[in-house]
């Protein structure tokens, strides 16, 4: 594959390598979703596929790419005639933006058109133009979910379907789905990742000889890029050809019940959820035994198969780490190898794989699920005591009740605050603003009526004008930026209230993952803040940074609450849509810099003055309680929370609840 960057210079370039090419042998093996690091050659590789496809014979003037061997009946262009002439043109690779609507990416219908002659005027959408092709996505974690939703959908089912108010297209969308992230800046959900049919992990090579030969090979091509790729030509050609020659030994080669049984047996063993991943396995087993130019599936096949297709599946929330044990995946292979299949070599490669892979998943530092609870009787310091503690573990998470921000926004898709979006219940009609998306077609049909006598309508049809149309507008939920704001002083630092503490503010990273929020972490001790963490899509950052977190010193309350409103100071310039909410995870002391408490008072109320919402999770324990934590939500005019009322089962906090209505 023709790059101006060696693949061994990458960590996993091979396996990426290997997976891209199955996929063009096999597109049924279901995409790639390629992980890893920033600058690791992610999109020149994928790049590099679009010119080893072989070319793509389609209908002359089809804007779908019908095959002219076998056109599409249900073809928005057709009918075509099978078996007739057709032109030939180079596979294409089409990007999709992150920025891109949904009308972008399926197509649109021309509303008007459709309302007032029954014409089906519709425009095609990227997933059109990819098929028969690449549809390579950038950054795929950063994309919307209704977005990712429908294009998984649509790879799936090999068809698009754009429906409008009644009105119904479909076309055929085939394509090689190919993601690209850097897990730094968020996951993608679970239930995404397992619509990927394969993935990889890549980093950067730490040896020196591997990265002189990246970068004189960069300069190289940047010199003289034709020449570069003539000097490359004849490998390509090669394995263009080889590509061609698997796709048609694909048909042949046998998948047998030796090698379905070591399937069945591996996915079980490694407890991933549903029948996909079977599925994946038997077609890129099939894929490599047609790469190696065998008829056959073997159980080196097999073992290939799962190391591609298992790691990202066996996760179960955003801090586990993806991998696959391989002495595990050795010894189910041996234990149910078939008579039909010889048992793994244990070499770790498939024909030309690389055998490296993460290592058995031990879970980052962030994952407090199987944390040790701290011992019993470790004794409080004193409050403001200045003794240095040693990071705790967090306790294990729960189910934490739902904070959101009040009033109505406009920000990003989401699942936490109410907020006025693309998707979601229709509340209301108004003109569109630019291409009309949503059609109210009682309002458009409300604003017509008037009019039809003076536009001279005779028959039964309503005379719709484009200015008629309404657009709806639709109440659905949108991701906030979660700002948490954490006491990590020595009033904070006996270890079961910290790991209490921990868990507490884990089981809400949680919960911020799960709806689609940023999130950021200041923390405050001693004399000063930091930004442990500035806002991030990347919650698992945000669990690893707090698991780190040592405690100790006094309490700079004031430089704790000054320090996240200028970090949401800056944050509203780069995203202004974007609401906050801010959880302040402190016990109301203020014992740091002069005037303490009169100074945190001050910092408190820029909060209230800017209409930040806010939440004090109050971290006071013992007999006797001060109540300072709820004094402070006060001047940040939010309420404050107990750790057990954070609790969604938590019986407390149903009945704080009540008592806030009936009151």
């Amino acid at each position: 594959m023709t790059t101006p960057f060696p693949f061994t210079a990458v960590v996993g370039q091979d396996d990426l390598r290997l997976a891209l090419l199955l996929n063009a042998v096999s597109p049924s093996v279901g995409g790639v979703l390629v992980r890893g690091e920033k600058g690791t050659a992610k999109s020149t590789a994928v790049r590099a596929l679009t010119s080893l496809l072989p070319d793509v014979a389609v209908v002359p003037g089809c804007r779908f790419s019908c095959d002219p061997a076998s056109p599409d009946p249900g073809c928005p262009d057709g009918p075509h005639e099978g078996g007739g002439g057709g032109a030939s043109r180079p596979a294409r690779m089409v990007e999709l933006p992150v920025g891109a609507s949904e009308d972008r990416l399926v197509g649109s219908l021309d509303i008007e058109r459709a309302l007032a002659e029954g014409v089906k005027a519709f425009e095609p959408g990227l997933l059109a133009a990819a098929h028969r092709g690449i549809l390579y996505v950038d950054e795929v974690n950063l994309l919307h979910d209704h977005l990712v939703d429908l294009l998984l959908d649509a790879a799936a089912m090999g068809a698009s379907y754009v429906e409008r108010e009644g009105v119904s297209v479909r076309h055929a969308a085939r394509f090689l789905l190919v993601g690209t992230m850097n897990p730094e800046e968020g996951e993608l959900r679970p239930q995404l990742l397992d619509r990927f049919g394969l993935t990889v992990e890549v980093s950067a090579s730490r040896e020196p000889d591997q990265r002189v030969e990246v970068v004189r090979r960069r300069l190289a091509y940047d010199d003289d890029p034709a020449g570069f790729a003539a000097r490359w030509a004849g490998e390509e050609a090669a394995v263009r050809r080889r590509i061609v020659a698997a796709r048609e030994l694909l048909p042949s080669v046998r998948l047998g019940d030796g090698a379905l049984r070591q399937i069945a047996a591996t996915c079980a063993a490694f407890e991933v959820d549903g029948m996909r991943a079977d599925i994946v396995m038997a077609r890129t087993a099939t894929a490599l035994a047609a790469w190696a130019g065998r008829t056959d599936v073997l159980a080196e096949d097999v073992r290939q198969a799962a190391l591609l297709a298992l790691p990202h599946r066996r996760r179960r929330n955003p801090f586990d780490a993806p991998g696959l044990d391989e002495e595990k995946l050795d010894d189910t292979l041996e234990e149910f190898g078939g008579d039909d299949d010889p048992g793994p070599d244990g070499d770790g490669g498939g024909p030309g794989g690389g055998g490296g892979r993460p290592e058995p998943d031990e879970g980052p530092a962030g994952d407090g699920a199987d944390a040790a609870r701290p011992a019993e009787g470790e004794g409080e310091p004193a409050p403001g005591g200045a003794g240095e503690q040693s990071p705790v573990r967090a306790a294990e998470p729960f189910r934490a009740k739902v904070l959101s921000v009040p009033g109505i926004g406009e920000g990003v898709a989401g699942r936490r605050s109410r907020a006025r979006t693309e998707h979601g219940r229709t509340t209301g009609a108004r003109r569109p603003q630019g291409t009309l998306t949503k059609l109210h077609l009682a309002a458009t049909v409300q604003a017509a009526a008037p009019h039809q006598r003076a536009r001279g309508r005779s028959g039964r049809g309503l005379v719709v004008r484009r200015d008629d149309l309404r657009q709806a507008t639709r109440e659905g939920r949108e991701g906030n930026l979660v700002l948490f704001v954490v006491d990590a002083s020595g009033s904070m630092a006996a270890r079961q209230r910290m790991s209490a503490v921990k868990g507490a503010v884990l089981s809400l990273l949680l919960d911020a993952y799960q709806r689609r929020d940023k999130v950021g972490l200041v923390t405050f001790r001693r004399s000063a803040a930091d930004v442990a963490l500035p806002p991030t899509s990347s919650v698992d950052a945000a669990a690893a940074r707090l698991e780190s977190l040592p405690t100790g010193g006094r309490t700079p309350l004031a430089a704790g609450l000054l320090k996240a409103h200028d970090v949401l100071r800056v944050e509203r310039l780069r995203d202004p849509a974007r609401r906050a909410l801010v959880v302040v995870v402190t016990d109301g002391r203020a014992t740091g810099g002069p005037e303490p408490v009169a100074q945190a008072s001050r910092a408190a109320r820029l909060f209230a003055a800017d209409g930040v919402a806010s939440v004090v999770v109050d971290c006071e324990s013992g007999p006797v309680r001060l109540g300072l934590a709820g004094r402070l939500a006060g001047e940040l005019g939010g309420t404050a929370v107990t750790l057990d009322e954070l609790r969604a089962d938590s019986i407390a906090g149903l009945v704080k609840d009540v008592q806030r209505r009936a009151a």
